[in-house]
């Protein structure tokens, strides 16, 4: 294992982390929708009205508390997560006007917390569906601009396939939304393998987003549960996929990680060395830096020198630009930030932007 983790290292330094073992096709180039650069933006969320509604009215009967906020918005609560519905979060048109005024020409949207795990299965299938549905439409009516991740009833991973199935045929359904813990189980739980495999056949990646951060009442002060807590979420859920078999039993499956993978990709030597020490790991047949091309990052990490050693690390065909839109937190001049990486080439910066993302999502 430790012969496996050097030659691993001696790639990443005589590539700069662009051809590493397990890659899954070579980069895209720049410009490649007929030559015109387009800016697709991976990480943005959205609420259907047609979803809002459907929390709205059968919310509290299932342990949520339905409200809403002194600016009116409506709001759903559970324990450890607070969802408001927000007009910019919902409209359409002002999406549009915003993406225009930053210079972005597409967004993939996706469903953020609360999801629908929360919820019985049945009505954890009709909130998808309803998701799904106005997903599809979005796109629909901005062909060009809007596309889509599907939701699925998770806790029900029989129903969430056949969601998986029927979503599949809907026009500008690209990827399969999700947490990065389902009913309090990790994702490598075994009963979610059909999952993954439907979405292998459907040549869909995975979006494995945190909704209830861990930390509990520690990171409740400064914003730490944003900031400390979601970073850890998404570690864990690289290490179910990587540790779990996940990623063995379904080798095309592609995951895009947010927050520039979380504490992932900078921890990935301890991943190493906690195979090459762990008993509980012998089941592993090559270090876990040997998968890092399984997955996408976005870029939202908010430092040049960062972002920039993290294109290092996984290869500039392995980064996809994102403002976790409408977030009060995101880059309000996010193409800006990425122009301004210049120990990046033009050519990897195009990548980012706009040609990694057409190519995971089928743009």
């Amino acid at each position: 294992m430790q012969s496996g983790r050097r030659k691993f290292l001696a790639a990443l330094a005589a590539t700069g982390g662009a051809v590493l073992a397990g890659c899954a096709g070579s980069p895209a180039a720049p410009g490649e929708a007929g030559g015109k650069r387009r800016v697709i933006d991976a990480h943005a969320h959205w609420y259907p009205q047609e979803f809002v509604d459907l929390v709205q009215q059968e919310g509290s009967a299932h342990g949520g508390k339905v409200g809403r906020n002194a600016s009116g918005s409506a709001t759903f609560t559970l324990p450890g997560m607070n969802s408001v519905f927000a007009p910019i979060t919902i409209d359409l048109e002002s999406r549009i006007r915003m993406m225009d005024d930053a210079g972005i020409h597409v967004q993939v949207l996706s469903l953020m917390q609360p999801m629908v795990y929360w919820a019985p299965p049945e009505l954890g299938l009709r909130l998808s569906q309803a998701y799904n549905d106005a997903c599809s439409a979005a796109h629909r009516k901005y062909p060009d601009r809007l596309f889509g991740m599907a939701m699925a009833p998770l806790q029900a991973p029989e129903l969430a396939v056949r969601e998986l199935e029927r979503a599949g045929k809907l026009p500008g359904l690209r990827g399969l939304m999700m947490a990065t813990a389902v009913s309090g189980r990790n994702i490598d739980d075994k009963a979610l393998f059909p999952v993954y495999a439907k979405c292998e056949e459907l040549g869909w990646p995975i979006f494995p987003h945190p909704i209830a951060p861990l930390g509990g009442d520690r990171l409740r002060s400064y914003n730490m549960s944003n900031l400390l807590g979601n970073p850890v979420e998404i570690g864990v859920a690289a290490a179910a996929l990587i540790y779990g078999g996940v990623l063995d039993a379904y080798p095309r499956l592609e995951v895009m990680l947010p927050r520039a993978g979380g504490n992932f990709p900078f921890g990935i030597g301890r991943y190493d060395r906690n195979v090459e020490v762990s008993p509980a790991l012998k089941h592993m047949k090559r270090p876990p830096s040997t998968y890092l091309r399984h997955f996408y990052c976005d870029t939202i990490i908010e430092n040049a020198q960062v972002l920039t050693a993290l294109v290092r690390l996984m290869g500039a065909d392995r980064v996809v630009f994102g403002t976790d839109y409408a977030s009060a937190n995101r880059d309000k001049r996010p193409v800006e930030f990425i122009e301004s990486l210049t120990e990046l080439s033009q050519g990897e910066r195009e990548l980012i932007l706009g040609g990694n993302a057409a190519r995971l999502f089928k743009i």
